[in-house]
């Protein structure tokens, strides 16, 4: 701990007595207890040791890796071990402060994702964890009432030097950089993450990474993906290290969350404490000027000079080193500073009571269709009510999927909440079809409020093809017993485009004017010596559906058939199969006998002319 703690101490904190000083609060036991990092891992390469504990997941992470703050705890916590909890509201900077409408957002975010996924468990002190190292709580929550943040929080660009390179994947949208990404928000999300995670929690119509109220409500949602119960300590660190990929980064977050979980409290917006430095150590332009300016350490006020006492000679002008032999002019007296009135915590949004809702309206958006594997067009949306008609804002309302046909949200869930913006209308995310056709529905309900559920239904199609045709124009023969010797390929699109994932079916037939599947002839040879004269193929990811040399046998019967191949949204094509017999083997000749008693024409003398 103390070969970290000097890279950590505050800039200008360097003396002798500061770090003695600091070393001895930390032994005192006064700051929350760190487990030091495997490697310092300062230089950015954030790739974890190969004698770490923690294992980084597989996929990218949420901020791409990027630069983070890594300013410890106050050494003198307010909230010692054995402390009471309870601890008063106060104002002013303090490391367990948590500004008013960033607290706010960490709460809204643990109590949604709690009803929609209790199984993950998310706390949330680990949002603000996060928070705090991310962005110093929104830049000590300097925020608008709507929990949005004056300015952009941006991290370095992602071009490669010292961290990952990530080039820009928004055109600029998020983070002003068409060249590279770069984390943006409170939460410091790279913009493809964000594409995925992003949501809309405040009921504004906006996906705002830097918002306080969509960055919380999407990293939570990001923390417990895959199933992970964060009440599990393998499952938590696998969360955290799958925001940033660095064990020096999952201590500093682990640090934070048991420092909030002992205990902290609101401060007003915008007086919160920053971070001053970034664990990159790279220039002071990837971070934000904390304004107000941070607390001076602690100093030494200067020796005054005490007045002289009556009856103290004077000393001499002359004396070296001697203090000048008048007075100090005596101060005029003071009035006793006035404390300026404390400015009350911005109020964050409140969401208003569900009993105001008397029901829920569905709002046509068109029909819900979409083909297997594809996203939907539109989205349920409802409108909360009271019960004179007018909308009401800030309502909690539940999606959820029913059916088999395996569609979800985005991010994965089949349940979603989403709080009514002002005009009392709610979106659910968006739907991505999943691999089966089919209906299911999609039933809203009110969070908290005993109501009819409001329903729709959707409708799961499979994947279409207008149009297919034969690739190649080789002839398909065979003889009876035996099997087709040559592939067969055929090409499936729509409108012109080549047409993935198309179930495709194959029939063997007598004719193309009147296609019944043949009862006789060539067939398909299935599982555990079965045979059938249809199979479903499907095309693959160029729209090719592809039938192997003697996956078709000929059958024991010769004749003309067809191969039909029909596809969901009216492509058809004809392929002819020649089945012969095998030309019969001709039998060995053999000479006739000769009759008993008669020569052989060999031996037979011819006649003489005089006979």
């Amino acid at each position: 701990m103390s070969a970290q703690l000097g890279r950590r101490l505050r800039r200008g904190a360097t003396s002798g007595a500061v770090v003695a000083a600091a070393v001895a609060a930390l032994a005192a036991s006064q700051a929350p207890d760190t487990t030091p990092p495997a490697a310092d891992n300062a230089g950015g390469d954030r790739a974890i040791g190969a004698g770490d504990t923690a294992t980084p997941p597989s996929d990218g992470s949420a901020t791409g890796d990027s630069p983070y703050y890594t300013d410890l705890p106050t050494l003198n916590t307010p909230n010692k071990p054995g402390a009471p909890t309870n601890l008063p509201v106060i104002t002013g900077p303090a490391e367990a402060g948590i500004p008013a409408s960033v607290l706010a957002a960490y709460k809204r975010a643990e109590a949604s994702i709690r009803s929609t996924d209790p199984g993950c468990n998310l706390p949330w002190q680990l949002l603000a964890g996060i928070g705090k190292v991310e962005s110093g709580q929104a830049r000590g929550g300097r925020v608008d009432a709507n929990g949005t943040t004056p300015s952009p929080i941006l991290g370095p660009a992602l071009n490669g030097v010292g961290f990952a390179n990530i080039s820009d994947t928004d055109d600029g949208a998020y983070d002003g950089d068409a060249i590279h990404d770069r984390a943006v928000g409170p939460m410091q999300f790279i913009p493809s993450t964000w594409a995925t995670w992003g949501q809309d929690a405040n009921g504004d119509g906006k996906k705002d990474p830097n918002n306080i109220y969509d960055a919380a409500q999407a990293a939570g949602l990001y923390l417990c993906a895959n199933e992970r119960n964060l009440a599990v300590k393998a499952d938590l660190d696998r969360a955290i290290l799958s925001y940033n990929r660095s064990t020096e980064y999952l201590n500093t977050v682990l640090s934070w969350f048991e420092y909030y979980k002992r205990g902290s409290h609101q401060i007003p917006d915008g007086t919160g404490v920053l971070p001053v430095d970034r664990s990159d150590n790279r220039g002071r332009g990837n971070r934000p000027t904390p304004t107000p300016p941070l607390s001076p350490l602690p100093t030494t006020p200067a020796p005054t000079t005490p007045a002289p006492q009556p009856g103290t000679p004077k000393p001499k002008p002359s004396e070296p080193g001697v203090p000048p032999t008048t007075p100090p002019p005596t101060a005029p007296p003071t009035t006793p500073p006035t404390t300026p009135p404390t400015t009350p915590p911005t109020t964050p949004p409140t969401v208003p009571p569900a009993v105001k809702v008397s029901r829920l309206s569905t709002v046509a958006t068109g029909p819900l269709t979409a083909t297997t594997g594809n996203a939907f067009a539109k989205a349920p949306t409802v409108a909360a009510l009271d019960a004179s008609g007018a909308p009401v804002k800030g309502v909690s309302i539940r999606f959820e999927i029913g059916g088999t046909t395996g569609t979800r949200f985005a991010g994965g869930t089949t349940t979603a909440t989403v709080i009514t913006g002002s005009t009392g209308l709610a979106a659910s995310p968006a739907l991505r079809a999943g691999d089966k056709a089919g209906t299911f529905t999609v039933r809203a309900t009110v969070v908290g409020v005993t109501l009819p559920a409001a329903e729709f239904t959707a409708t799961v199609t499979a994947r279409e093809a207008d149009t297919l045709a034969r690739v190649d124009g080789e002839a398909l023969t065979a003889t009876t017993g035996g099997g087709f010797a040559q592939q067969l390929q055929v090409k499936a699109t729509d409108k012109g485009v080549f047409a993935p994932g198309v179930l495709v079916t194959a029939t063997v037939v007598t004719s193309k004017t009147e296609p019944k599947e043949s009862t006789e002839g060539p067939y398909f040879k299935g599982e555990a010596g079965t045979t059938a004269r249809t199979l479903v193929l499907e095309t693959d990811t160029d729209g090719l559906v592809t039938l192997a040399p003697d996956s078709l046998l000929a059958g024991d019967k010769a004749g003309t058939y067809y191969l039909q191949l029909t596809a969901p949204g009216g492509g058809t094509t004809f392929v002819e199969l020649t089945v012969t017999a095998p030309t019969p083997t001709p039998e060995p000749s053999t000479p006739e006998p000769t009759p008993s008693g008669t020569d052989s024409p060999e031996t037979t003398a011819s006649p003489s002319p005089s006979a």
